[in-house]
């Protein structure tokens, strides 16, 4: 299957100062040829033989982007506990929510997420939560690329049934549906595993050669309870069970870290998954990013669950990243347009361990790709389009989202969901779920 996007502006996102074909939006207009999973041509006026052509006239093509860290099947809990300090939001609201939750709800739970997700021009993401086998079925069903993990907590005695479930998650999915799956391991967060499971996570690690997804210091309280407990930050806690010794670590969060944890840091395989949306909103803090990325720790960017954030728009999360950064430092000229951007997309790739695939538009990369509609009031006229995409651009502007050379939306009309089926089934499902709550 051979597919030419023609005559659209390309935004690579390879670290050129300008997008293909000049500065300026509709100066000169590039071709993008995808040949099956695979771009194989960025240029000018490009003549071969294909079986569909995507007219991109008055639009924008760039990378897809790439959510870091999220919890999918929480987008059924959307906008149910809102306005709540966060125990309060996780004692009597989510885990009360979460405990009614089948494995069919799981199922479409992902599925909507991954609707919005699709809508809103995000292509790939990275999963932790439970009963994965089904959230697997809707990535495969729907077609997107996803790293996925299966969540585990050790505050009791479970028999190793969390572990087996991971390692089973690992042998049934990693590589499969195309090479889009791939998955981590998922120890939940330091005060929710205690050294010694913690520390079989790593060695199973090394040994298989996974990354690891874990959240690190999102609230002051586990800063609290971890120091109450081991006389260390979570981060030094992290170090010392040798989590950063030879494994590719995703971190979530990563908002309570101070000068130490980050030279603790300073030379990690992975990196930060930063989620401002949901920190801001549950009133974590704010990730010191520009100091991590200066000491050359890797950061994306993530959304988290619905439960949290509501939204899982990315481009409402590169808004909030740059801005509250700037505020943080007081300084407008932190985390520029076009550094926020790289961290969306090839910052959360080499993240999710998928760079040398996604993240960038190249010949020989998959071909995870959106199109933006640029002919709307609140983007025009152009100046600088990176700035555009940082600050103007929502989700509502993707008109075409492709992941592996597949046509996931187009026209704004999704291509494998059937939408009103999906709006029908979790209406239903959430409704039953929060009952009484």
């Amino acid at each position: 299957m051979k597919t030419l996007i023609k005559n659209v502006v390309i935004l690579s996102l390879t670290g050129e100062t300008s997008p293909i074909n000049g500065h300026r939006f509709g100066e000169k207009f590039g071709d993008i040829l995808i040949e099956g999973d695979t771009i194989q041509k960025l240029g000018h006026a490009i003549t071969d033989d294909v079986d569909k052509v995507i007219e991109g006239r008055g639009m924008l093509a760039m990378p897809g982007l790439i959510n870091a860290h999220q919890h999918t099947p929480m987008s059924l809990l959307k906008g149910f506990s809102d306005d709540l300090k966060l125990m309060d939001w996780l004692d009597q609201k989510m885990l009360p929510a979460e405990a009614r939750m089948t494995p069919e709800d799981i199922f479409w739970g992902a599925k909507l997420s991954m609707a919005e997700m699709i809508k809103s021009g995000t292509t790939a993401f990275a999963d932790m939560y439970i009963h994965m086998n089904e959230i697997a079925s809707a990535v495969v069903e729907v077609g997107m690329r996803a790293s996925l993990a299966r969540g585990m907590v050790f505050l009791q005695d479970d028999g190793g049934k969390r572990l087996t479930e991971a390692l089973e998650l690992v042998e049934r999915w990693n590589g499969k549906a195309g090479g889009t799956i791939s998955t981590m391991l998922g120890p939940h967060a330091p005060y929710t595993c205690p050294p010694e499971p913690l520390k079989e996570i790593i060695k199973i690690a090394e040994e298989m050669n996974l990354p690891i997804h874990i959240h690190l210091a999102e609230t002051k309280e586990e800063v609290i309870k971890i120091r109450d407990k081991y006389n260390q930050t979570p981060t030094e806690y992290l170090y010392q069970a040798g989590l950063f010794e030879k494994s590719h670590v995703l971190l979530a969060h990563s908002v309570h870290v101070n000068r130490r944890d980050i030279g603790l840091l300073k030379g990690m395989r992975g990196g930060v998954s930063h989620n401002p949306v949901s920190n801001l909103k549950l009133g974590c803090g704010i990730a010191p990013v520009s100091e991590m990325m200066n000491q050359g720790i890797g950061v994306g960017i993530g959304t988290d669950g619905s439960g949290s954030a509501t939204t899982i728009d990315m481009f409402e999360e590169i808004k909030a990243a740059a801005w509250l950064q700037k505020l943080d430092y007081g300084d407008p000229t932190v985390l520029p347009a076009s550094q926020v951007l790289r961290m969306a997309t090839i910052g959360s790739a080499k993240l999710l361990k998928i760079d040398h695939q996604v993240g960038t538009l190249e010949v020989g990369k998959k071909a995870d790709i959106i199109l933006i509609d640029m002919n709307k009031p609140h983007l025009q006229p152009v100046h600088h389009i990176e700035s555009l995409l940082a600050y103007s651009v929502n989700g509502a502007d993707v008109d075409t989202t492709i992941v592996n050379g597949k046509v996931l939306m187009q026209n704004r009309k999704l291509v494998t969901i059937d939408e009103e089926e999906l709006l029908k089934q979790v209406s239903t499902r959430a409704k039953r779920i929060v009952e009484g709550i």
